[in-house]
C-alpha cells in the first residue's frame, strides 16, 4: 500500500488493529485522534504497556515515513500518561517491522512501555509480569484521563 492521498484512510477488514481503530473491536482506548488511537496491550509486559496505532491501515513503519508522524501526538500523550499517572520513570518505545523482527500483527504499532525503578534494564523490558495484565479496565481509565 502507498502512501497516497487516496490511500490515507484505506482499512483492511480483517486487520485486528483496523478494527480497534474504527471501533468494531473493544479495546482499553487510552487516547485518541483523527490520526491515531492507543491502548493497552492485552498481554503486557510491563504495568500500563500500551499501543499506538495509526487509523489507516499500514503493514509496518518501514512502509510510510509519515506513519510516524500520524502516531507521533499519541506516542508524547501516552508517556505523559505513564509518568503522571501511574508513576513510570523511564519509557521504552518499540516498533517491530516485518516478521523477522517480531512483528506478529501486520498493521503499524508503536509499543509504549513504562518503565519503573524496581526493574531498571534492557534485560528485564520484554520479560512478561504476570500481574501487569490485571485490572485494566481501572488502568485504562486512569490513563484515559
Amino acid at each position: 500500500m502507498t502512501d497516497s492521498p487516496s490511500n490515507r484512510d484505506a482499512t483492511e477488514p480483517d486487520c485486528l488493529f483496523c478494527q480497534i481503530a474504527s471501533g468494531r473491536l473493544p479495546a482499553k482506548l487510552i487516547w485518541s485522534d483523527d490520526q491515531a488511537v492507543a491502548f493497552l496491550d492485552i498481554n503486557p509486559w510491563h504495568r500500563g504497556h500500551s499501543l499506538v496505532i495509526p487509523r489507516r491501515h499500514l503493514g509496518d513503519g518501514a512502509a510510510s515515513p509519515q506513519a510516524w508522524h500520524e502516531v507521533a501526538a499519541g506516542l508524547t500523550a501516552v508517556a505523559e500518561r505513564m509518568k503522571n499517572h501511574l508513576g513510570a520513570s523511564g519509557i521504552n518505545y518499540l516498533s517491530n517491522a516485518g516478521a523477522a523482527a517480531g512483528q506478529e500483527v501486520f498493521h503499524f504499532h508503536v509499543h509504549v512501555i513504562p518503565r519503573y525503578d524496581d526493574q531498571p534494564g534492557m534485560a528485564r523490558l520484554m520479560s512478561r509480569d504476570p500481574a501487569a495484565a490485571q485490572d485494566l479496565d481501572a488502568l485504562a481509565a486512569s490513563l484515559a484521563d
